[in-house]
């Protein structure tokens, strides 16, 4: 079966469903690294995309918004920046699966017992929260951009990017 577009679980509804140790055959977090690039070098500025709407966003989405924004700087500007995911997608998504076609109604209980089966991994994430930042240099500040701007179009809700830069200390 194929899988459900990310509309049906944007919206924030019902209670947190996170215990794992009460549910069986719940599929791996697809978010494979929360931080990537440079570890070990401090980096003076700091650039944050964060959530304008409360809404559930998908470790498929997630994952996605990392890889293209890690392509991007792995060509502009390699070895000179740290991007971290923020958030870790504790949410597990159900859904009740419906028989489909021709001779289904003999088979099908309708929505009778419909608790559904995991099937996925999100992130709840309420307005203002940030979802990845990338930490890199003052030459390297028009690529962390173009590569979040790049990784905003891989998520479901509206994002806002901000940039901050350390106060300079009085000598």
């Amino acid at each position: 079966m194929t899988r459900k577009p990310n509309r049906m679980y944007r919206e924030i509804e019902g209670q947190v469903y996170t215990r794992k140790e009460y549910m069986g055959g719940i599929p791996v977090c697809r978010v494979t690294q929360f931080d990537s690039g440079n570890l070990k070098t401090e980096f003076p500025l700091r650039l944050t995309l964060s959530v304008e709407e409360a809404a559930q966003v998908r470790d498929i989405a997630l994952e996605a918004a990392r890889v293209k924004a890690v392509r991007v700087l792995e060509l502009r500007a390699p070895n000179e920046y740290h991007l971290k995911i923020r958030r870790y997608p504790h949410q597990i998504l159900r859904e009740h699966k419906m028989a489909m076609g021709a001779g289904a109604d003999r088979i099908s209980s309708g929505m009778r017992g419909a608790f559904g089966k995991p099937v996925g991994h999100a992130v709840r994430a309420q307005i203002g929260e940030p979802l990845l930042t990338i930490y890199t240099t003052e030459g390297h500040l028009d690529d962390a951009k173009a590569a979040l701007k790049m990784a905003q179009h891989k998520l479901p809700v509206p994002t806002r990017l901000s940039i901050e830069r350390p106060v300079p200390t009085p000598a």
